[in-house]
């Protein structure tokens, strides 16, 4: 079975950067799309960054692109969001998951339905 831990969360004032991980262990076969997705109180669950472990094609929200970037290190087993230049809305509890469906919004792609989460790990941007 897939188990997923996100790690890197915490404080930072706006403008500030910060790296979550998600150590994966166990395993699939076959490719599949891997995500971050965060939840902010009172707001539904936004997909924000999506990449194919296959080829590492990637997606991302339009709140969020050119600012995050996502990654994976095959080696460690570890998925990877790099935030850069946090913005106050970009608070939300982030999670991980994998085996994640893609699914058509307007003119881009999103994660939906996933197989396997992590406990998420929480960010705060202050002003």
């Amino acid at each position: 079975q897939v188990q997923l831990v996100e790690s890197g969360g915490g404080s930072v004032q706006a403008e500030g950067s910060l790296r979550l991980s998600c150590a994966t262990s166990g395993y699939m076969f076959g490719r599949y799309w891997i995500a971050w997705l965060r939840q902010a109180p009172g707001k539904e669950r936004e997909g924000i960054a999506t990449i194919h472990t296959g080829g590492g094609l990637t997606f991302y929200a339009d709140s969020v692109k050119g600012r995050f970037t996502v990654s994976i290190n095959d080696a460690k087993n570890t998925l990877y969001l790099q935030m850069n230049s946090l913005k106050p809305e970009d608070t939300a509890m982030y999670y991980c998951a994998a085996d994640c469906e893609l699914l058509s919004s307007g003119g881009n792609w999103r994660p939906g339905a996933c197989n396997y989460w992590g406990q998420g790990t929480q960010v705060t941007v202050s002003s």
